[in-house]
């Protein structure tokens, strides 16, 4: 199985229960790749940054293709399923979301490291949805963010499956009916 067929995105607005749900499916034994935007934004804070969502949204964007970039190629050394909490392509969908151009390279690296389609997307959720010191957009920009994701990924020629809003093991239970027949779970 090539490496595409391996790896598994959950993508989707913020505040909709992507990272619950990875979470949940590493305490299973799944492979998951982190998210970098909170990490990012951690760090950028830390060591008083500007590659912030809400100061430099040009560089916050580098700075996750280059986390999602490594994350890939992390992935690649193993041999069985990998989750990602997004993926390239959201880049490709925060540059658009934020009326930014998207660069050739970014669009390129979204064309040639690509995941297992379907992906899974989470649909806004209100009833879930808090801001923290890393999330500060409101529950429309989370609605938005949903939409760019939905464009972006259909236009690189993704299927997307929706979660269920529901808890979150029938939404582990959900992911795992809709996993490859020849890796149902853990590595």
């Amino acid at each position: 199985m090539k490496a595409a067929d391996r790896f598994i995105v959950i993508t989707g607005g913020p505040g909709s229960g992507k990272s619950t749900l990875i979470d949940a499916l590493r305490a299973e034994g799944f492979t998951a790749m982190p998210e970098g935007g909170r990490v990012i934004i951690q760090q950028q804070v830390v060591i008083g940054g500007t590659a912030l969502p809400w100061a430099d949204r040009r560089a916050f964007a580098d700075l996750m293709l280059s986390w999602d970039l490594r994350s890939y190629q992390e992935a690649e050394a193993g041999t069985g399923l990998a989750l990602f909490d997004r993926g390239v392509p959201d880049v490709v969908g925060y540059l658009d979301l934020c009326g930014l151009p998207v660069p050739p390279h970014v669009l390129r690296a979204a064309e040639h490291y690509r995941y297992r389609s379907p992906v899974f997307i989470a649909p806004p959720w209100p009833e879930i949805f808090t801001r923290d010191t890393e999330r500060k957009q409101s529950p429309a920009e989370a609605e938005a963010t949903y939409r760019a994701m939905v464009g972006t990924y259909s236009r690189l020629g993704y299927e997307l499956l929706e979660l269920p809003r529901a808890p979150v093991t029938e939404r582990v239970a959900f992911v795992k009916a809709h996993l490859p027949r020849d890796h149902e779970g853990p590595e």
